[in-house]
């Protein structure tokens, strides 16, 4: 019974470790001036939501019942990073950049709330 107990949380700290070692290159190589980039933050942002959806799929399979992220709010939050990224050569000033870049963080950590919200309801419902 421990060596069940133990296989999925091995996995869960190591997909853990594999994700805060990509912020750490993330960090590392990155220009110090480049942290004031509306696209560093959407890079960041986008770092923890894979943390989310990661952690939410190696959860998924200990439990029987499943929780979905909002596909919908993913990809608003993929639509707007993706016009930040491109706001040079759809020539947006910067303000709108600034706006683009914090409308996708803001729907990729709204994301965030909602599954962990959805996982933690579930785990208090199985107690």
């Amino acid at each position: 019974m421990a060596d069940t107990q133990l296989k999925p949380r091995r996995w869960t700290v190591i997909a853990s470790g594999l994700l805060c070692g990509v912020l750490a290159v993330v960090v590392l190589f990155t220009n110090p001036r480049s942290f004031f980039s509306p696209l560093a933050v959407v890079v960041v942002g986008a770092i923890g939501l894979a943390a989310v959806l990661l952690q939410l799929r190696l959860s998924s399979r200990e439990r029987p019942g499943s929780v979905h992220p909002p596909i919908w709010l993913n990809f608003l939050g993929i639509l707007l990073s993706l016009a930040a990224l491109f706001s040079d050569h759809l020539r947006f000033n910067s303000a709108l950049t600034e706006a683009l870049a914090l409308g996708a963080v803001t729907s990729f950590g709204v994301s965030g709330v909602i599954i962990l919200h959805a996982v933690r309801k579930q785990r208090t419902a199985a107690k």
